[in-house]
């Protein structure tokens, strides 16, 4: 019985693979993807965090991170002036009394015309040895395209010693600036999701308010808004038996009040522990949301999945792996999708000698994808994207290039997107 139970598991396997591989080569005859000229920017410091990365319509770009050189710890904003361009100097975000904590992952980045917003976590000033971890989650601003940033304001309403990270910022069609994030503020086993959102381009924040509870303590927050307005945030959620599910809820009412999470993948991976391997959603015109996480599932395979749902998140497609490389772990995938429904995932993919960041298309709302394309040059990490509603997309990462940490960014100007018709889950 166990090995014809495995014979069985292994065709399967097989056929799943066969049925990828024609799904991952089915958009091959399209029009290929333009790619531009990378761009590069050497930090000779100890460390740096990030980056973050956001295109805007006229084809400028942005990049946010946290870099430590010597006893000073600075956040960073820097961008292109034009489409093309060259990234221009950097430009300090934080006040110097401000230390950022560096165990954080890269500033959130959101904008609208010349409004900047960052979120990042400040090292909080009572922590404690027994506390090293305990941050206050900031929001910086720039009303002038970055070129300066206004003092931060603190987004987290409590005054408690413990953790408000993993954070994301993203601007709705009607302006009003939503920021998520993991926070301890309860004193439980385990972390809360919570929200708040701003109606005065930054200036302040309204009271924050818990989504959920059993949140998975590292695996960043995400952040959309769909056609309609409806807002949506995704989260790895902690289930009993330690079962770690990439969850959606949603906002009818502008981020007020959330509707129970629901469960994307249905993945009954079981994990003591957090991956500190984060979702990303994104919304087409039509109102489809799209979901991309990593999980290893019951038989502890890494993989990348996408789902998507039509039903502002009641339920979901069933999903779709995505990495097809043998001999490789798939890591931190991120998403952007266009209006027009054309997405583009970048994750990275390790062995023991290598590490690399792949990235693979879809023209037809995530009914096929492009053979998975190695981007980087070195050893890349860390991949972060972000596409306009031109359907030209900026992606970024870190090469390791010692002496110094090299960022660099890749953009892509995608093919016409297929005309499909509306389908359901």
């Amino acid at each position: 019985m166990v090995k014809r139970k495995f014979r069985t598991k292994k065709l399967a396997w097989m056929v799943g693979i066969a049925l990828s591989t024609l799904s991952l080569a089915s958009i091959a005859s399209a029009d290929p993807a333009r790619f531009g000229q990378k761009l590069m920017t050497d930090r000779p410091v100890r460390s740096v965090v990030g980056p973050s990365v956001r295109i805007d319509d006229e084809g400028r770009i942005s990049l946010a991170w946290v870099e430590e050189d010597k006893e000073t710890r600075t956040v960073l904003y820097a961008r292109t002036e034009k489409s093309g361009g060259s990234i221009g100097a950097p430009v300090t975000v934080n006040q110097p009394t401000e230390a950022p904590y560096m165990r954080q992952e890269a500033p959130a980045l959101a904008g609208a015309g010349d409004e900047v917003f960052l979120t990042w976590a400040l090292t909080h000033p009572k922590v404690t040895a027994d506390k090293p971890f305990s941050n206050e989650l900031r929001l910086s601003r720039s009303t002038d395209g970055g070129q300066t940033f206004l003092s931060s304001i603190l987004v987290n309403d409590d005054e408690q010693v413990i953790g408000h990270s993993f954070d994301s910022i993203h601007v709705a069609p009607d302006g009003v600036v939503h920021v998520a994030w993991i926070d301890g503020r309860e004193g439980k086993k385990e972390a809360g999701t919570f929200v708040t959102r701003s109606t005065d381009h930054g200036r302040t924040v309204a009271k924050n308010f818990k989504v959920d509870e059993d949140t998975c303590i590292c695996c960043r927050t995400s952040l959309t808004t769909g056609a309609d307005g409806t807002l949506y945030v995704a989260w790895r959620k902690i289930l009993p038996g330690d079962l770690r599910e990439t969850v959606v809820a949603r906002s009818s009412d502008g981020g007020q009040t959330f509707t129970t999470p629901v469960i994307v993948g249905q993945d009954r991976w079981v994990f003591p522990g957090c991956p500190h391997r984060p979702a990303s959603i994104g919304t087409d015109r039509l109102g489809r949301l799209y979901v991309v996480w990593y999980t290893e599932g019951v038989d502890e395979t890494p993989a990348v999945f996408l789902a998507y749902s039509d039903d502002r998140g009641d339920t979901f497609s069933p999903k779709q792996k995505l990495n097809v490389s043998k001999g490789t772990f798939p890591d931190h995938p991120q998403m952007a999708v266009d209006p027009e429904g054309r997405l583009v995932i970048v994750w990275e993919e390790q062995s023991p000698v290598r590490r690399e960041v792949v990235m693979s298309l879809s023209l037809d709302r995530g009914q096929t994808f492009s053979t998975p394309q190695k981007l980087n040059e070195k050893k890349g990490q860390t991949p972060s994207l972000s596409i306009n509603a031109k359907g030209m997309a900026a992606l970024a990462w870190m090469e390791h290039a010692m002496p110094v940490h090299r960022m660099v960014v890749q953009t892509i100007q995608l093919p016409a997107a297929k005309v499909i018709a509306r389908q359901e889950p």
